[in-house]
């Protein structure tokens, strides 16, 4: 058989040969099962995590570094664990070290290395025909990264290090390919994401890591952590998890443009969901006071160190509550979750260190634009700049006009990022700065149409994402959404031109989005038949009608507030990885060429 998806080279070779020599060897080189010891706990098999965190406070330590421990120590140690026989079984961690007639070589399971020690005069094998084999030239035809099962005793070495006299080594896998480099990993993280299970065995097996480095196995393993928290908070609040479609016959949700696809049987298309929103609150209709889902969105949409087309979604209601409780509910049940998944309030992210023990700051949408507006451009037109202006349907058209033009790119992390110099110093003249405003303010008059609410709703989001975005750093609640743009979100009832929806910043980036829910059937009717006129000017994100929302909302459905959590971004803070993909096993990647292929083997 050929197996082109392994290169032909002098290491795949021997390590065929190798596999060829165990089959003659013990027989079936790929056994169905090893059974390991119960030791540990007799409910359940020994792991090398479990031997390494039972038996190794029993090695005895050197008193200095360098040194040995006492003879007397080791002599004590193993009056205790000699008695004790075990069957482990892992990867091969390192190639087998052979000295003379006895070898040693560490066995991983992933999380922990537990050393095994073979002895050409005692090691034996097994045949799967039961007939005895030779366990010193099983050893020898080990290579790095095959896995095996060893059953003896355990010891500590004169170094002290806890170890198993094995008596019976089983074969249980061989690895065609050579392990990654055991001293820096996989260097390419694009190579770490495509092929996970090289990442994973790369960072059991690498021997380097930085102080607080997380190996790939520990981020999914707090991610694990994290869920398993988000879950228990909402559990101890009386909310009850429910699964809702994943597929439906409309788009709605959220505002973004869905995946599609085609039921044969049914003769219709479905869609893959952008959000459980619309099919949570019917549960609220029917009398679910509390509910929540903890599952997978798909959006096709682009592809960044922020998005990908298919992400973890925490979403839940709570009826009788508004947007100010939901606010206070996440920010508690966020605090209380980090600190049980962290074991502290306090994360660092890049270059930032964040309390979630400190009250969150709250600010309007228009308020953070003017809070975060450059200062070089604080004085235009001889007027000074304020969120009244944000109020103002034509000067907020000029705002958008005049950051057209002077903009290389969005505005960084301090005012005036992402300008050229040339540009700022032009802009420092206040001749030049009075004709840019000028201009701009000419170009929103020469626009002809008049600015309705949903051009300003989408002008001042625009402003906010590139003027306030990358400065809320700190846990921030931004308040005081538009309506226009947030066509499920109940209206305020002391301003109607404004949503009573929040979303939840941290380290620059949205992590959660909610809002008190819209319950009228007739005003949601009116929503959705805007969202429609907005998909028939070529909106392809805008929701379509779902009339049996709007029957479920008819039956009545009671005062409530409901919230997402982007659980990916969550991970992301929590394990310091800046790169979505890095905490998602199997992120959705560019296909590789062949040339490409190749270069990563």
């Amino acid at each position: 058989m050929s197996m082109t998806f392994i290169e032909d080279n002098d290491q795949t070779r021997a390590r065929r040969e190798h596999l060829a020599a165990i089959t003659a060897l013990v027989g079936n080189a790929y056994p169905n099962k090893f059974a390991c010891s119960r030791v540990v706990n007799p409910d359940r098999e020994d792991t090398i995590t479990a031997i390494v965190k039972k038996f190794l406070p029993l090695a005895p330590q050197a008193a200095e570094e360098g040194a040995r421990p006492a003879p007397e120590e080791i002599e004590r140690a193993n009056a205790m664990l000699n008695p004790l026989t075990v069957r482990v079984c892992g990867r091969l961690a390192v190639p087998p070290r052979v000295m003379g007639k006895a070898a040693f070589v560490h066995l991983s399971d992933g999380v922990s290395r537990l050393q095994i020690y073979v002895r050409r005069d005692d090691a034996t094998a097994r045949h799967t025909d039961g007939r005895e084999a030779d366990g010193w030239e099983l050893l020898q035809l080990l290579d790095h990264g095959d896995f095996v099962g060893a059953e003896g005793f355990l010891f500590v070495t004169k170094t002290g290090e806890l170890s198993v006299h094995v008596r019976e080594l089983t074969f249980l896998a061989k690895a065609l390919l050579p392990m990654p480099d055991k001293m820096h990993g996989i260097s390419d993280p694009e190579i770490g994401r495509r092929q996970r299970y090289a990442d994973l065995i790369a960072g059991s097996l690498k021997i380097d890591h930085s102080d607080g480095e997380l190996t790939t196995r520990e981020v999914f393993a707090r991610r694990s952590k994290l869920i398993t928290e988000l879950r228990r908070f909402l559990d101890e609040h009386d909310y009850v998890e429910v699964e809702t479609p994943m597929l439906s016959p409309i788009a709605t949700g959220a505002v973004a443009k869905p995946f599609k696809t085609h039921h044969n049987a049914l003769d219709i298309d479905l869609y893959a969901r952008v959000a459980p929103e619309l099919y949570l609150k019917r549960l609220v209709v029917g009398g679910f006071e509390r509910v929540y889902e903890l599952n997978r969105n798909f959006r096709n949409e682009g592809l960044s160190a922020r998005h990908n087309p298919e992400f973890t979604m925490l979403e839940f209601y709570c009826a009788y509550m508004d947007a100010v409780g939901m606010m206070d509910f996440c920010e508690v049940m966020l605090r209380a979750t980090i600190e049980r998944v962290n074991g502290a309030t306090h994360v660092r992210f890049g270059g930032h260190a964040f309390d979630f023990g400190r009250a969150f700051e709250r600010l309007t949408m228009r308020q953070a634009v003017a809070k975060y507006w450059p200062l070089q451009f604080r004085e235009m037109g001889g007027e000074r700049f304020d969120d009244g202006w944000l109020l103002d349907a034509l000067r907020v058209r000029q705002l958008v006009a005049f950051l057209d033009e002077q903009k290389q790119g969005p505005m960084g992390a301090t005012a005036g990022a992402g300008y050229s110099s040339a540009a700022e110093d032009t802009l420092k003249a206040n001749f030049a700065l009075a004709d840019a405003w000028q201009r701009a303010g000419a170009a929103a008059v020469d626009n002809g149409a008049p600015a309705d609410a949903e051009e300003t709703a989408r002008h001042i989001a625009r402003l906010f994402e590139e003027v306030a975005e990358p400065h809320l750093t700190q846990p921030i609640f931004i308040t005081n959404f538009p309506k226009p743009i947030s066509p499920l979100a109940k209206a305020s009832p002391v301003d109607p031109s404004i949503a009573e929806r929040f979303e939840l910043y941290i380290a620059g980036m949205e992590v959660a989005n909610g809002f008190s829910e819209l319950n009228d059937p007739a005003e949601q009717y009116e929503r959705f038949a805007e969202q429609g006129r907005a998909r028939e000017r070529g909106d392809e994100e805008a929701m379509q009608m779902d009339e049996d929302y709007l029957r479920a909302l008819a039956y009545g459905m009671p005062p409530a507030a409901g919230i997402g959590i982007g659980v990916d971004r969550l991970v992301m803070l929590l394990t310091n990885r800046h790169s979505i993909r890095d905490v998602i096993l199997f992120p959705h990647m560019r296909p590789q060429r062949p040339a490409e292929n190749h270069a990563a083997e």
